[in-house]
């Protein structure tokens, strides 16, 4: 079953900080089978707090996205972006 990973930007803290994680996210995904549904794409919110942008990353499962997530790969760049950034993540099970 598909696995979905959702990052939820609430506010940039510090630009200089999150371009360096754009310079480094991508080389993270070597190796990891993912597709790009979403990337900061026009959105509409319906319900809740404005964001700034979402990003959503499809996983063949549960395991193979925690299994990026907590690559020392992704967790390198991920520190830029905890500096750059609050955003909200999570991953959820397709149906």
């Amino acid at each position: 079953m598909p696995a979905y990973v959702v990052f939820m930007r609430d506010e940039t803290l510090d630009p200089v900080e999150l371009a360096e994680y754009f310079a480094g996210v991508d080389a993270s995904f070597e190796g990891h089978e993912m597709k790009l549904l979403a990337d900061y794409g026009a959105l509409e919110t319906l319900e809740g707090d404005e964001i700034e942008g979402a990003v959503i990353l499809e996983f063949k499962d549960m395991d193979a996205a925690r299994a990026w997530y907590r690559s020392p790969e992704y967790q390198a760049p991920a520190q830029h972006r905890f500096r750059g950034a609050r955003y909200r993540g999570f991953i959820v099970a397709g149906a």
